[in-house]
């Protein structure tokens, strides 16, 4: 037999899923931000090669397998 839950319950997991949403974004964001910063201090003179090179890589990557679709 299963027990019904009260309006009651069903508000307290309710807030405790809000929370745990509330918690994850934050750990997105905070990880997001350290990006950031990382990006902005970088010496961007010494990377420019080495970032044409891997966005060039990543092109390949995804460049249409069939030859007759325009991509």
């Amino acid at each position: 037999m299963t027990a019904k839950k009260t309006n009651s319950e069903e508000q307290n997991e309710f807030l405790l899923l809000e929370q745990r949403k509330v918690k994850a974004l934050e750990k997105i964001a905070n990880s997001l931000d350290a990006l950031t910063v990382w990006f902005e201090e970088i010496d961007k003179k010494e990377w420019s090669e080495r970032i044409q090179w891997y966005l060039a890589e990543w092109h390949k990557t995804i460049k249409p397998k069939d030859p007759t679709i325009n991509g």
